[in-house]
């Protein structure tokens, strides 16, 4: 174990660099969440979910600190962010309980919002499959409390749903969580990932990583068994890397596992870790939203998400 880093499998001891420690890009948030990766425009978007705002932070071209800046203010309370097909930006919306699309001119679609007739909680993480349909949890975070968006009666029960990418049409997928929360395919979408976080002010919350069978029809999912059970705290965001490993947020930092579930490895944080993404170069990068600050990570690993 060095300062930073902690391995319980040989394995791990390849993914990190020794020569490359966890750095801290900026600081001064109150709760990062939703980190999205845009290779394209060189930069990361992620959510100051109290402080109601997208920002943007933008590498630095050469030695010297990054800049950081504001995409969207207010953003309806923004949680979770990925991209389309198209590369455009898909985001869940605590404010406005919906989960949005933000156009290549700027304008904003909504592309979920009720349920026969009932309006969502507060959709909080979200990914794009590589048919078009996009999958979202709908936990009630966002409602119970005035700090992460509007406190207001909850209508739905806290499903995990699926809007076709042709139709538009939205399903449940999933229902038998208290609060599902992260979710990731694995890189051959035959599995999907789905954090369970338990009902909020629970003080015996169920908290762990459940896995899930895609069906042959792309849409359905079987199975559901728990996966790992992340400690100390719980598992919020969640992400693949190419060969099938599991990052994990913890609150002691990010933990890596196997495709079985095994612990192999853990990056040290000083705060809690909400979220993470791979970026940067070779999607190499990882990208890590802990409580007040935004960190990063270079790995020898490469991200499974599209760019």
């Amino acid at each position: 174990m060095t300062e930073w880093h902690q391995s319980f499998d040989t394995r791990f001891d390849r993914f990190v660099l020794n020569n490359a420690p966890p750095e801290r890009l900026a600081g001064g948030f109150r709760w990062l969440e939703g980190p999205v990766w845009f290779g394209d425009a060189g930069c990361l978007l992620f959510s100051d979910i109290p402080a109601n705002a997208i920002m943007r932070y933008t590498p630095p071209l050469g030695p010297g600190e990054g800049q950081v800046s504001v995409y969207r203010y207010p953003s309806n309370f923004a949680n979770g962010h990925t991209r389309d097909l198209q590369g455009r930006l898909i985001s869940c919306e605590h404010g406005s309980r919906s989960v949005t699309r933000t156009e290549h001119d700027g304008s904003i679609t909504t592309l979920a919002s009720h349920y026969r007739g009932k309006r969502l909680n507060s959709p909080n993480d979200v990914v794009v499959k590589s048919d078009g349909s996009i999958w979202f949890t709908d936990p009630h975070y966002g409602i119970m409390t005035n700090y992460e968006g509007w406190q207001a009666p909850q209508e739905l029960p806290c499903h995990v749903y699926r809007i076709d990418g042709q139709s538009g049409e939205l399903q449940v997928v999933c229902d038998d969580f208290a609060c599902p929360n992260g979710l990731a395919f694995s890189p051959d979408e035959s599995r999907l990932y789905i954090a369970e976080t338990g009902l909020m002010f629970d003080a015996d919350a169920t908290r762990h990583i459940r896995v899930f069978d895609v069906g042959a029809d792309g849409c359905s999912l079987k199975g559901g068994e728990v996966f790992h059970g992340v400690s100390p705290g719980a598992a919020d965001g969640i992400r693949l890397d190419s060969d099938g490993n599991l990052w994990s947020s913890a609150r002691d930092g990010v933990h890596c596992l196997s495709p079985e579930g095994e612990l192999l490895g853990k990056i040290m944080i000083p705060e809690t870790v909400a979220n993470i993404c791979f970026g940067g170069r070779g999607k190499s990068r990882l990208y890590i939203c802990a409580t007040t600050s935004l960190y990063a990570i270079t790995l020898n690993r490469s991200g499974a998400q599209r760019p």
